[in-house]
Order: structure tokens, then C-alpha cells, then sequence
């Protein structure tokens, strides 16, 4: 289900049961399109987030941590100066459409009282989040600003008469009368998604799927199924979460046209919770890791051409053998070979006296064209040693840059400072900021814990991967990490663990690696002691000795249930 009208409404009735009457206490603006308000009400905090995502937009209590910036942004601050202390009076819907009202009463710089407005249209890639005056209906600030060669109908600037979005002309179905609706239901020709949504506010495509659904279910009784219907959503909420098709989806009461793949949650806003953090968290990362992302993916490319060519000078090197022959027979055979030509043949030796043909420079004598066999022959032999060294070289870069790519794409938006200071400090990406700046807050590693109670620590990144296993770790602890591919360093606290405690953190091992996806991933594990860091070795990365190996297949359910700050798996 998307965040539709019937969604807002229901939404609506659970945050002025929850927030209306609370006391703005903080402010903050996290990401670009999203504001967080945390609201006191009846002695507990509750953080309010409005987001106007172009796909992600919703309004909900969120109990995700979220990662604010170091200097907050103009819309923020003019948030703070109009709202901050300010008391919650109301949320109203508008005409069960996406856009919710926020209403405020707050004191202005002179002490006198004034209503502020606090409006968020949930529209797509139109969405937004609007400040605006009651009494003069001017727009304070927007989180988008939109002018008239973006938008003839409406322009969203600050000091412009707020107007509405285009209404449409449709029956509220929470509203409706019963004659007209029993009418309209019962001369239909065909009762399907396209109608409900054609004749009704608010109906998102999987609502009005459901509804036609349970509607010819039993055609004779459709009054009846329309009103059990909205009966449920209002009288018997029961939020869920579906995996159907390979698509995920939220409802705010069982849909029996999603399967049996269901988990219930409490309220609306948890349920939102569950569909929004992987997604919006995996934006967020893309969004301010885009760059980092395509350096690393470009870098790649450009080490891999590399090592085709040092492969290439390898081959080269092995055929070197050929050069030696033509040098010694041209040497033997110096009086069959003739001044001023460009080819000549003679009998090899080493093959049965098989004729061999030696291309020569018709500029040099015939001992000159030996000798230059005899230097190139020497000179392929000599680059040997020097190449398998560059190629062993970019090898090891390699792996990094996996290494890189794949904690990418397992990071979470406060991660990205650091893995940016780590290849900014190893000189794959230049430093933007001339001026000092504060030093990204240091990370710690993830903290869970097994079904049996023994704590497992993950490294998410480089650094956190070497602090973790070269100096967090004891000597008696046991170290996994999934088998030659680039993962996050797992530390069971423990020198003997259960076999359920070494089979769950082998699971999170396998999970927060390049292979996440896989069935069977082999995980090695090995006593720290038998860890070692070669000299000069790219952050994160060891070698061992000693190790067995596990099989396991990656459970992102097994993983998300173990961290839950001191839960466990």
C-alpha cells in the first residue's frame, strides 16, 4: 500500500491521539527533504518526522536515530524561530487527500500569540513541507521552494498567499452518503480498482485492489463489503507488513490479496518504521556517497586494465625464450646471413633443424640484430620480478577497493565521513574542505549478541575492522571473516564458543560481505592470535594462519533481530 488518503487519514487519528496538545521541544533537519520535530506530550518525548522525499514521503513517530548535520539548514532554523516551544493544537487532513495540517500557537518577538501553520503535501516527487501564517496565510519558508516557471497554478515562496493544491472533484469515502453509495455500487458495470479510484478521494492502487477484491468476493451483499471494509480501518486497525511477489508492502489492516507472508506491528507509524529504514537508509547512503561509489567503481576499472597488462608482459616473458634462440642462431649462422634484409631463415637446432624465420632490421649488421635479440630476451627476464611485484600490488589494491565498495553498500549515513576520511587519507579522493574541520565523531563497532548471551562485535568499516581485530580483541577471541572476499571482521568475545553462538556470528560474517546475497558462503574462523598485519597493508586488511572454515547462508531476519542494542539473536 502507498501513503494514500485512506492511509493519511488513519495516520491523522493516531498522531492527535498520540502528539496533539504537546510542546515543541528540538528541531532538527537531518537530510534535505525530511524535518524532525521532537514534541513532548504527557511526560514523554516523541520524535515527529516529516518527510518529503520523492519517494519516500510519509508522516509518522519514528524511533529511528538519525544523524544531524553540524550546521543545520536556513529551513531549519526558520522552523526553530517560529516553533521552537510552541504547543501542537490540532492535525487536520484535507479532504482525504495526502496533506496533512499541522497547528500551532506560539508567541512572536513582540510576546503576542499567533497561529502557525505547518503543512505537508505527501505528492511524490512534488511533495513538500510549508510554513505559512494563519492569519495572513503568507508562506514564512518552505522546505522546496517552487516559482511560477516551475509551477503556473501556485508558486511556493516565501512571502506568497498559500494555496492549496488542485482539488479533485471526487467523494469522500469516509463521508459518503448511503443512497448514493449503494447507487453507484449497484449500477456499476464492473467493480475494479480503476473505478474506486475514478469515483472516491484517496485511494491508493493496492486499496482500491483490495476493496474490489472483497467487493466481488460476494456481488450481492457489496454495500455490506464496503462498509466492513471501512469499518476495519476505522474500528479494528491492525498494521502490517507484507513480503508478496517480492515486493514489500503496508497496510494498515490485513489485505487478502497479499499473501500469508504478514508481520504485525502495534501502530502505523512502527509499521512504517519496518518499510521505510532499509530504503530510505540505503537513499540516504547514495545520496551522499554517490561520489565516493563511482571513484571506487572507476578505480576498479582502471586497476583491472592494469593487471591485464602486467598479466600480458607475464606471457610475453614466458615466450622470452624464442628472442634467446633467434639471438644464439643468428649468432652460429652469422655468415648465412645476409646485409640489408628484412627476414631470413635458418635452421633451428633446438626443433629437429626446423627452418625458423627471424625478421631483422635491414639498418644493423647481422651481429647487431643478434645482439638486439640477445638485449630483448634479457630485458623480459629482468621485468619478471619487478611485475609479478606491481601485479601482487594492484591485487592487493583490488581487494580494497571491494573491500570499499562493499562496506558502501552496507553503510549507514553516519558511516559515509568516515570511509570518505579513510581513502581521503589513503589518496583516492582529494580533500574538498581548504579550511580545518572538525574530524568525523568516531564509529564504533556493532554490538550483538547470540541466542545463548555471548557478545559479537562488527567491524562496518576499515578502520572500525583494524581497531576492532588489532587492538579491541584479545588474543583468545575468535575472529571470523567470510573466505577471500571482501567482508566486515566479526569478534566473538569469547575463547570457546557454543556452536549456536559460532554459527550466528558466522551468519553476520557471511552478511556483511560482498556475498550477502549467496546461499553457502564459506566463513573462515580463527583465534585472534593467529592474526597478523603485513607491513604497509591497506586498512583493513590481515592474514591468517590456522583457520577452519564454516558454510552458512546470510539471513537479513537472523541479523536485523540480533541488534537491538544488547538484544539478542
Amino acid at each position: 500500500m502507498s501513503f494514500d488518503g485512506i492511509f493519511t487519514q488513519l495516520m491523522t487519528k493516531e498522531l492527535n491521539e498520540t502528539i496533539s496538545g504537546g510542546r515543541i521541544s528540538k528541531i532538527h533537519q537531518p537530510y534535505e527533504n525530511e524535518i524532525m520535530l521532537i514534541i513532548r506530550n504527557k511526560g514523554k518525548n516523541h520524535t515527529l518526522l516529516l518527510s518529503a522525499h520523492p519517494s519516500y514521503s510519509r508522516v509518522q513517530i519514528t524511533e529511528i536515530n538519525y544523524t544531524n548535520p553540524q550546521t543545520p539548514p536556513n529551513f531549519c532554523m526558520v522552523m526553530r524561530k517560529f516553533l521552537e516551544g510552541s504547543i501542537l493544537q490540532k492535525i487536520e487532513q484535507v479532504k482525504n487527500d495526502r496533506i496533512l495540517q499541522f497547528s500551532f500557537s506560539s508567541r512572536n518577538e513582540l510576546g503576542d500569540l499567533e497561529n502557525i501553520i505547518l503543512t505537508i503535501e505527501l505528492m511524490g516527487r512534488h511533495s513538500n513541507i510549508i510554513l505559512y501564517n494563519q492569519s495572513t496565510n503568507k508562506i514564512i519558508d518552505s522546505i522546496k521552494h517552487i516559482g511560477p516557471s516551475v509551477n503556473s497554478y501556485r508558486s511556493i515562496l516565501p512571502g506568497v498567499e498559500y494555496v492549496f493544491p488542485p482539488s479533485q472533484e471526487k467523494i469522500d469515502p469516509f463521508n459518503v452518503d448511503s443512497t448514493q453509495l449503494f447507487e453507484l455500487l449497484n449500477t456499476a458495470e464492473t467493480i475494479d480498482a480503476p473505478f474506486i479510484q475514478q469515483h472516491f478521494q484517496g485511494f491508493g492502487k493496492d486499496t482500491a485492489k483490495e476493496l474490489a477484491f472483497r467487493i466481488n468476493q460476494d456481488v450481492n451483499n457489496k454495500f455490506n463489503c464496503w462498509e466492513s471494509f471501512f469499518k476495519a480501518l476505522t474500528e479494528n486497525l491492525s498494521p502490517c507488513f507484507y513480503n508478496f511477489e517480492d515486493k514489500e508492502y503496508f497496510t494498515p489492516i490485513p489485505f487478502d490479496t497479499l499473501g500469508d507472508d504478514v508481520t504485525h506491528f502495534d501502530t502505523l507509524s512502527k509499521v512504517l518504521d519496518g518499510f521505510y529504514e532499509g530504503k530510505a537508509e540505503r537513499d540516504r547512503v547514495k545520496q551522499q556517497a554517490g561520489e565516493l561509489f563511482r571513484k571506487v567503481k572507476n578505480d576498479q576499472v582502471k586497476i583491472k586494465k592494469k593487471m591485464k597488462k602486467f598479466e600480458q608482459s607475464l606471457i610475453d616473458a614466458d615466450n622470452a625464450e624464442i628472442f634467446r634462440i633467434k639471438g644464439e642462431l643468428l649468432t652460429t649462422f652469422l655468415h648465412q646471413v645476409p646485409r640489408g634484409k628484412t627476414k631470413v631463415s635458418l635452421e633451428n637446432y633446438y626443433d629437429n633443424n626446423e627452418l625458423l624465420d627471424i625478421s631483422l632490421n635491414e639498418a644493423l649488421t647481422p651481429n647487431q640484430n643478434a645482439q638486439k635479440y640477445f638485449q630483448r630476451y634479457q630485458k623480459l627476464k629482468n621485468s619478471v620480478k619487478i611485475v609479478k611485484e606491481q601485479l601482487e600490488k594492484a591485487n592487493y589494491e583490488l581487494i580494497y577497493l571491494e573491500s570499499i565498495e562493499s562496506q558502501l553498500e552496507l553503510a549507514s549515513p553516519k558511516d559515509i565521513d568516515l570511509i570518505r576520511e579513510e581513502l581521503i587519507s589513503e589518496g583516492y579522493v582529494k580533500d574538498k574542505q581548504k579550511k580545518k574541520k572538525m574530524k568525523p565523531k568516531k564509529s564504533e563497532p556493532e554490538t550483538f549478541y547470540s541466542s545463548t548471551g555471548v557478545k559479537i562485535l562488527v567491524g562496518k568499516n576499515n578502520l572500525q575492522n583494524d581497531q576492532l581485530t588489532l587492538k579491541t580483541a584479545n588474543k583468545t577471541d575468535t575472529w571470523l571473516h567470510a573466505k577471500d572476499i571482501p567482508g566486515s571482521h566479526v569478534v566473538i568475545k569469547d575463547k570457546e564458543p557454543d556452536e549456536t553462538t559460532l554459527l550466528e556470528a558466522a551468519n553476520l560474517a557471511a552478511y556483511y560481505s560482498k556475498y550477502r546475497l549467496s546461499a553457502q558462503v564459506p566463513v573462515d574462523y580463527v583465534l585472534i592470535k593467529h592474526i597478523k598485519k603485513p607491513n604497509g597493508a591497506k586498512p583493513g586488511y590481515v592474514i591468517y594462519e590456522n583457520q577452519r572454515t564454516l558454510y552458512v547462508t546470510p539471513r537479513k531476519s537472523f541479523v536485523e533481530k540480533g541488534l537491538l542494542n544488547g538484544g539478542q539473536l
